[in-house]
């Protein structure tokens, strides 16, 4: 009998394509996925690394994992924790059978590919093996959505992002096998209605790969002056109904970039801003400040009044003053955008933010937190509460749970909807009541099933 594996994913949508190529190369290798850790041969927690309290549920998870484990199966380390601390992590956590980081090596020759089930010759003789995730193929989704990871690392130097030290520089994937991995997804049962386009700075997706090696500005054009993105999103868009594009660095959207996003059909942005003060936001090492911000907002709603916006931003980096808090909340009550997650600073060994002065004491961040979430939570519920009695389309996704293209999956509100929707189905329903951040909606007998258009299994 083929032996079984769980895997627990935690973190980024990025981390759960790492997840399904995980599957999709055990698969391969004869595993079969089990019904529960319990039941498991092969146990791999699939961690995340980026603050603190992100890699305290990693260990967390980690152990709990290895008390529900039976006798005999291997309990296996991997994703961002594995490759930023790497021996270290194993020597702390004596109860992982392996650390086995994965992305391509930074030095050295070309990557060496490892089964985390079994010990290849390679692995006899790398104590830390790495495997390039970023073109294995990925089994057929089982839900109507997906998410596609475009690019690996990142070339950017944001003073509290410790991801380029461990993922590396940006490395982008060629078109040809991105479309690839669509046409995979699709080959399941339901469907692929929609692909979720996701790397740690979206929109400079294939700037690595143009003229003769990397391109010095990263904030400049590509050759011919239009981003490689931008047909990226265009040929990805002619493959499935909805294409949505997750973090975006500001000042990388650029006109061609938005024309492209609203000729998609899914006006749906998500902006990395982080603050709105320009002193602070230079602290960041980041670009821009909240007037250009406001002003970007406002061209994309001159274009499409009813375009989404989620962005989110980082409360009590050193330095952050008074002026700046109170900046921060006026420039959200005057944004409304529609989804926003505010983060307490993590000083991350390593990176430029960790030692610099002016910490900002934890209980100040909690309660600038706490006012800015009120204030944001208020203008949620207003914006959702101005759909009741509209006519939407919602993607369904499970049986009574369905998504218009202002809620991104795994992350926004939902729409409650009748239960006989077909799951897959993109269909028009009138929205009736709104509960906080999520909508209840029933059919619209005005409108059909809108089934047309699906992707085929």
């Amino acid at each position: 009998m083929a032996e079984q594996f769980w895997i627990e994913t935690l973190g980024c949508p990025k981390n759960q394509v790492d997840s399904d190529k995980l599957v999709g190369s055990l698969v391969a290798d004869g595993y079969r996925a089990a019904t529960s850790a319990e039941d498991a041969d092969l146990v791999v927690v699939n961690t995340c690394a980026f603050i603190e309290a992100a890699r305290q549920e990693s260990i967390d998870t980690v152990l709990a994992l290895d008390d529900q484990r039976r006798d005999g199966s291997r309990l296996v380390v991997t994703g961002c924790m594995a490759e930023r601390y790497g021996d270290e992590l194993a020597d702390a956590l004596p109860e992982v059978d392996l650390v086995a980081p994965f992305g391509v090596q930074l030095t050295g020759p070309a990557p060496v590919p490892v089964s985390l089930g079994r010990k290849s010759a390679a692995e006899e003789t790398s104590p830390l093996p790495t495997f390039d995730l970023l073109n294995l193929p990925r089994p057929a989704s089982t839900a109507p959505w997906a998410y596609v990871k475009v690019a690996e690392g990142c070339d950017r130097h944001c003073g509290f992002c410790a991801i380029p030290s461990f993922r590396g520089k940006q490395r982008s994937r060629t078109g040809e096998s991105i479309v690839a991995e669509v046409g995979q997804l699709a080959a399941g049962g339901v469907g692929l209605r929609e692909v979720v386009l996701v790397a740690q700075d979206l929109s400079s997706y294939g700037l690595d790969r143009t003229g003769d090696g990397r391109l010095g500005d990263i904030d400049g054009p590509a050759p011919g002056g239009r981003r490689p993105i931008v047909d990226l999103v265009r040929t990805v868009s002619s493959q499935v109904d909805w294409t949505r594009l997750l973090y975006l660095y500001p000042s990388t959207l650029d006109d061609a970039l938005v024309e492209t996003i609203l000729s998609t059909g899914v006006p749906y942005f998500d902006l990395s801003l982080q603050h709105v003060s320009r002193p602070l936001l230079k602290r960041m090492r980041r670009w821009g400040e909240g007037e250009r911000f406001l002003d970007r907002i406002a061209s994309i709603r001159a274009a499409e009044p009813a375009a989404a916006f989620r962005s989110n931003f980082i409360v009590g980096y050193p330095g952050e003053t008074e002026e700046d808090h109170d900046l921060l909340l006026k420039w959200i009550a005057e944004a409304e955008l529609d989804w926003v997650g505010f983060f307490p600073f993590s000083p991350e060994a390593g990176t430029y933010a960790a030692d610099l002065e002016d910490q900002v004491a934890r209980e100040l961040m909690v309660e600038r937190i706490d006012e800015c979430t009120e204030l944001q939570d208020a203008i949620t519920a207003r914006r959702r509460e101005a759909l009741i009695g509209e006519t939407v389309e919602v993607l369904v996704d499970a049986p009574g749970e369905g998504r218009t293209y202002r809620e991104a999956p795994e992350i926004d509100g939902i729409v409650n909807i009748p239960a006989n929707l077909e799951v897959g189905s993109l269909v028009k329903v009138r929205v009736v009541d709104a509960d906080g951040p999520d909508l209840v909606a029933v059919e619209d007998a005005t409108h059909g099933s809108g089934v047309d258009g699906r992707v085929p299994a």
